[in-house]
């Protein structure tokens, strides 16, 4: 996926109105990138991306038609190219001595605390997870050296506050829990991938 330069997230809690929102947004604005579908548990999502006023103007028609279902919106117009590539499922490994979590209520907050914390700190962002088999929550994981992983949190968590549900630096990581982050997040994939 590759975006470039402004990107943009919408969440709604009604999937009527996300579709709505979507057609508007899609309709007023050449995009480079719309990508739009339902997560748990039970909002709409429209990504975006394209040059930065056509992406603007995008997000003006979804206000004018969201009817006060928009849960949520992060607009980037510079984004991060590794929070692009989170985006699209890209996880990464570092050899960093810290992990660092940040957990929000929304999933355009943890795209924003992402884009914040990569761009304010050397770290290395891990793993992006967005709401399915979350219950609508984001989180995302930092690794670097401890000081770099606080600051990464640090400036990612100031910028979502009212959407942080918690956040937390771990200095050296035990290899068992290392090897569980290096599979997958879901408890499901982790069990299933023991048995085989």
């Amino acid at each position: 996926m590759i975006i470039q330069p402004a990107l943009a997230l919408l969440e709604f809690d009604s999937i009527a109105v996300g579709i709505a929102a979507g057609d508007a947004m899609v309709k007023r604005a050449p995009l480079d990138l719309l990508k739009a579908g339902t997560v748990q548990p039970g909002k709409y999502l429209v990504l975006i991306g394209g040059n930065v006023a056509d992406v603007e103007e995008a997000i003006d028609a979804a206000r004018s038609t969201e009817s006060g279902s928009l849960v949520d919106v992060v607009f980037l117009p510079d984004v991060h190219p590794d929070v692009v590539a989170s985006v699209a499922g890209a996880r990464r490994s570092d050899e960093g001595e810290a992990l660092g979590v940040i957990e929000t209520t929304t999933v355009a907050a943890i795209i924003q605390a992402a884009d914040a914390g990569v761009k304010g700190a050397r770290v290395t962002l891990r793993e992006l997870r967005m709401a399915d088999g979350l219950g609508g929550k984001g989180y995302l994981l930092f690794g670097g050296s401890v000081a770099d992983v606080e600051a990464g949190v640090a400036i990612g968590s100031a910028r979502v506050s009212q959407q942080l549900v918690r956040n937390t630096v771990i200095a050296q990581l035990h290899s068992e829990m290392l090897d569980n982050l290096a599979v997958d997040g879901r408890f499901e994939e982790v069990v299933r991938r023991e048995g085989e």
